[in-house]
This record gives structure tokens, C-alpha cells and sequence, in this order.
């Protein structure tokens, strides 16, 4: 980064700690100017980070990428992040105290004790769900009304909370009856259209107000899949009973589907997210050269194949020439399947149960594919080498390979979440090695026993 540019970024996180332009920068453009200052003057860094206003701070280190996180957190005393922590909404909160507590947990406790007993009440309040479940990911701050409580007092109380800065992004009123059961939920929008002297009760029970729920311990992905089926912008959370517990909201949906698009990506690349977002290039070459290690070595034994048909090749110089089409039309056809199927595991559409349905059709697309280019690359070769035979041969053996790719690609993922392991995690190591290993053999002992013998 030139001079001129680091001077212009501080100057902007300068202006913030001023408590000018704040309203202009999001939390997560304000992390990424600290991002670029660490790697420029990590003092400037850890001194901007103290002064930012608490209101903003604990906002902006969740922003932060995790090895940033984490040096943000040792760097800032139990004062300062108790005070950010409170700034925060509740499930932000738990949050950043489950981020200081794997960090450090004596300074999780300072920092935990230090708290105001709403702010505990409401941290542990969520933290007894598991990372997969939809409790683990709502806010508890909701407006919600009685059924017997008239909508102009709903509104004044509303009118109140606002000013005191207790509720953020309000768009719809819950309401629920004496024992806290869900009843309805009614967008504030509508609310101007009643007469202000009615009851909640009154409008409560139309039909447009039936309201969309999720369980505490339902499964985030189910979530996920509700707020992509009804468009929605927030979602009630309610315990077996129906009773409201809080509500989920798109912003954190979207921040999760990005993660696990992001980290599936990654996976199947052979890459680790937490590695990639260091500064160190001795970390990132290490994590890297696990599997490339792994790929060494079914390399290795993609090679042993060949040199069992060493002699074949000798004779038949052109196999040399064409076996890299074969195993590469292999690899691309699975990898092609390997990605869709992955896709359809994190989004809940394929399961062990409906396999059989995927695995058909992805075998069958594989297979029409293959037919389809042996074709082309069958009349390539005989043109290419004038042999009609050896297009037979490689039509044969990409038929073959691509028919295998396209089931095992499909097939590969679908084991590996049976047994309970990230179908994304080595993945496309397995599919290489048995396109490869397949398509070579193929190949090479097709020729042996019709071109050779």
C-alpha cells in the first residue's frame, strides 16, 4: 500500500474515533480498513482498535477475519470488551464472549463478570443450543404485544424504546397472549391502517398475520430452507410450546450461507478459510502442502497403472500421446457432479434416503455425456493417427471413465456424510485418483487386448 492510501484510511478510522462518518461505514468496512492497517503499522492498529467507541467496537472485531479476531481480543483489556459486549445485540453478545472465551477464558470470565445480569440472563439464554440449531443464532430483542393491549398504547411503548435505543431494525409486532404463546405477527406497516383504539386481539386472528415459525432446536439448514421458500425477512423462534423465544433475521442467514459456500468451496479446493486469511506464508504453504502430499501420492499410483502397460505404449507410441484426454474428460465430468451433489447436501435436497434418485440421474448424464464425446474424440483419433481401431479404443475407455466419474462423483460425498464426515473434505482427492486410476486402465488395457494381442 502506497503512503498516500495508508494516510487516507487512517484518517477515516481517525474521523470514526471522532465519531464523524460513523453512520457512512458499516462495521465490516471499518474491519477491513483495520485489516489494511495492521499490515502496514500493527501499532496504528492496536491503538485505533482501543479508541474505537464501544458502541461500534464489538461490532467491528466480529467483522474482523479470525486470526485478526483473536489478536484484537488479546490486545484490549476486560473494561473495554465488557463495555462493547453490552453494545451489542444479544445474540452478537454471545457471540463475542464464546470468540474472548476461546482466546482466553480467564479474561472470558473477567469480562462475563463484569456484565449486567440482563446481558448474562440473556447470554445464557443462548448459549445452551448446539452451533446447528436455530436458538443458537436469534436475538431476543422482539416487540411483541398483548392480545388485550390496544395498538395506539403498543405504539407509544414502541415510540419509547426507540429513543432509549433498546430495539434495532423493528419491522413487525408479535403477539402473544398472557402465557406468551405466538399468536400473530403483523408488520408494522399495517398497523397504521387499523383504528388505534382496537384491540390487538381484533386483527390478531386474520389470516395474513398466521404466523411462519422455526423451533429453538431445529436444524439451522431447515431454517435456511424457510426463509428461502417464503422470502422472508425475520423469523419468530418459538420453544415446543409455541411460546416466543426471539427471532432470527436474513442478515445473519445470509452471513451463514456465505460461510458454508465459502468453507465448501475451500474444502473442495483442499484449502483451509482460516489459513487462507493469514499473513504468514509459511502457514498457508504448510496447510497447503498437506494436500498436495495427498495428491503426491495418488499421482504416484495413477503412475503405477501406466507402467503396467509400459510395453503396450512402446508399441503403440500414440497412447502416450492420447491418455491425458481420457483422464482429463474423467475428472472434469466428476468434478462437475462432485460440486452439484456437495451443493445439494449443505442445502437438505439430497439425503442417504432419496440417493438412489441422484445417483440414477447423475450416472445417466454421465453416461449420455460419454457417448457423446467418444464420439467426437473416437473420429479425432482415427482422423489424427489414421486408425479406426484406436478411436474405438478411446471411445470405449472415455465412455467408461466418464459413466464411473459421474457415480462416484455423486456417490464419493453421499459416503462421506453417511459416516458423518464433511462430504467437501476430500472429495475431489478420491475422484481423482479413481478417474485417473479408471481411465487409464482402461484406456491402456483396452488397447493392450485389441490393438496389441
Amino acid at each position: 500500500m502506497d503512503k498516500f492510501k495508508f494516510y487516507e484510511i487512517s484518517q477515516k478510522v481517525k474521523n470514526i474515533i471522532k465519531n464523524r462518518e460513523t453512520s457512512e461505514l458499516s462495521s465490516s468496512e471499518i474491519a477491513d480498513y483495520l485489516k489494511k492497517i495492521k499490515k502496514e503499522d500493527k501499532k496504528s492498529f492496536y491503538e485505533y482498535l482501543k479508541k474505537l467507541p464501544n458502541e461500534l467496537l464489538g461490532e467491528v472485531i466480529l467483522e474482523l477475519p479470525e486470526s485478526l479476531k483473536e489478536d484484537a481480543i488479546k490486545h484490549l483489556d476486560a473494561k473495554k470488551l465488557t463495555d462493547a459486549v453490552e453494545e451489542l445485540e444479544s445474540d452478537d453478545a454471545t457471540d463475542l464472549i464464546k470468540d474472548i472465551e476461546e482466546v482466553d477464558e480467564n479474561l472470558e470470565k473477567k469480562v462475563y463478570e463484569n456484565l449486567s445480569e440482563e446481558h448474562k440472563e440473556d447470554i445464557n439464554k443462548l448459549s445452551i443450543y448446539e452451533e446447528n440449531q436455530a436458538g443458537a443464532y436469534m436475538q431476543l430483542e422482539v416487540f411483541e404485544a398483548n392480545l388485550d393491549e390496544k395498538i395506539e398504547d403498543a405504539i407509544n411503548r414502541l415510540r419509547k424504546l426507540k429513543k432509549k435505543g433498546e430495539l434495532e431494525n423493528i419491522q413487525q409486532v408479535y403477539v402473544v397472549d398472557n402465557d406468551r404463546h405466538l399468536k400473530a405477527i403483523i408488520p408494522l406497516g399495517d398497523l397504521i391502517i387499523y383504528d388505534f383504539n382496537k384491540k390487538f386481539k381484533d386483527i390478531a386472528y386474520d389470516e395474513r398475520y398466521k404466523p411462519i415459525t422455526v423451533r429453538a432446536r431445529e436444524d439451522i439448514k431447515d431454517v435456511i430452507k424457510k426463509f428461502e421458500d417464503y422470502d422472508l425477512p425475520v423469523i419468530a423462534v418459538v420453544d415446543d410450546q409455541g411460546k416466543l423465544l426471539g427471532r432470527i433475521t436474513s442478515d445473519d442467514i445470509i452471513d451463514l450461507i456465505e460461510e458454508q459456500a465459502t468453507e465448501q468451496i475451500y474444502n473442495l479446493a483442499g484449502v483451509q478459510e482460516e489459513a487462507e486469511e493469514e499473513d504468514d506464508i509459511k502457514i498457508v504453504t504448510k496447510k497447503r502442502a498437506w494436500w498436495l502430499f495427498i495428491n503426491l501420492w495418488t499421482a504416484i499410483l495413477a503412475s503405477v497403472v501406466i507402467g503396467l502397460f509400459d510395453e503396450t505404449i512402446q508399441k503403440y507410441v500414440a497412447l502416450a500421446v492420447l491418455m491425458p484426454i481420457v483422464a482429463s474428460m474423467g475428472g472434469n465430468a466428476g468434478t462437475q457432479t462432485l460440486t452439484v451433489v456437495v451443493r445439494k447436501l449443505a442445502l437438505g435436497e439430497i439425503s442417504w434416503e432419496n440417493a438412489k434418485e441422484a445417483l440414477f440421474k447423475e450416472s445417466a448424464i454421465a453416461l449420455i455425456n460419454g457417448m457423446i464425446f467418444a464420439v467426437i474424440m473416437g473420429v479425432i483419433a482415427w482422423i489424427w493417427f489414421n486408425d479406426h481401431m484406436l478411436g474405438f479404443v478411446i471411445a470405449l475407455a472415455m465412455v467408461i471413465n466418464l459413466l464411473v466419474a459421474g457415480f462416484f462423483g455423486a456417490v464419493i460425498p453421499l459416503v462421506l456424510k453417511k459416516i458423518g464426515a464433511d462430504p467437501a473434505v476430500g472429495s475431489s482427492v478420491v475422484l481423482t485418483t479413481v478417474t485417473d486410476v479408471v481411465g487409464f486402465f482402461a484406456f491402456l488395457g483396452l488397447a493392450k487386448l485389441i490393438l496389441v494381442s
